[in-house]
């Protein structure tokens, strides 16, 4: 390996390192309608400013061994779990795609992803100025990325839209409850934006068969009905996400291995 693409390499985990230290202010904040910005950084349990030597991402929490240096209060471990995240995230874009304008959007889109998981699982909503501000980019620079055009873009959009839309109407109409919310429906029109109509299709059925397990692990341990809320949201990511990085090989598996039955 080329001293040069080493170093990039470990460029790309330290940036994403740090964008995911800002992700969790946007997680942490966006709930709340609270400014992004400003102030700094500061403990959510004594307010107190974090100083920038203890704003390392992962080191700094590793450290204080999870802790506020000045009230000693528990950190919440996801501080440094979605850190570690969107830098493993970085690497994979990277390796996948190099250094292209490609690798830029579908970080961004998956920096979204990351933090709209993580504010349906505190709170099941998925605000507005991610979904509906990430419709927009889609529209607007999805031709930049490989295979798409803004056709496609257009196409996701519609199908991403309409498909949730259309199934929790039909279940509103069967059963007189919501199923879905607004904010999944967006989502899926988010994202489709940035994979096509193709990766909705697949973002549908595979975040509906992992959600299906999960949920099915989740009631089972806590012995309660089907009518235990779980976020979809998260799902419907890991759904895209896995489309972004192994669709391809995913779906010529399925149809290799099924299309060979007599």
């Amino acid at each position: 390996m080329m001293i040069t693409e080493l170093l990039i390499m470990v460029f790309s985990v330290m940036t994403g390192l740090c964008v995911g230290s800002f992700l969790n202010v946007c997680i942490y904040r966006l709930p709340a309608s609270r400014s992004i910005v400003f102030p700094g950084s500061f403990c959510p349990h004594c307010n107190q400013p974090i100083r920038w030597y203890d704003n390392i991402p992962v080191v700094s929490y590793v450290l204080l061994m999870g802790r506020c240096r000045v009230c000693h209060a528990a950190i919440s471990p996801r501080y440094p779990i979605v850190e570690s995240l969107t830098g493993l995230f970085a690497l994979c874009v990277y390796l996948n795609w190099g250094l292209s304008s490609a690798s830029v959007i579908y970080f961004l889109f998956i920096c979204a992803l990351i933090t709209l998981t993580f504010i349906d699982i505190d709170h099941q909503i998925l605000p507005d100025v991610i979904t509906l501000s990430g419709m927009v980019a889609g529209l607007c620079v999805g031709f930049l990325l490989p295979g798409m055009t803004v056709m496609d873009s257009v196409l996701g959009l519609v199908a991403g839209g309409g498909s949730l839309y259309a199934v929790a109407w039909v279940y509103q109409l069967l059963t007189g409850r919501d199923g879905m919310g607004g904010g999944d429906i967006k989502l899926l029109a988010m994202m489709g934006t940035f994979i096509g109509w193709q990766g909705v299709i697949f973002t549908i059925f595979f975040g509906s068969l992992i959600g299906a397990l999960i949920g099915g692990a989740i009631m089972m341990h806590t012995r309660k009905t089907l009518k235990l809320a779980i976020p979809f949201g998260p799902f419907l990511s890991i759904g895209a996400m896995t489309y972004l990085f192994w669709g391809s090989e995913i779906i010529d598996w399925y149809i290799s291995g099924f299309g060979g039955m007599r």
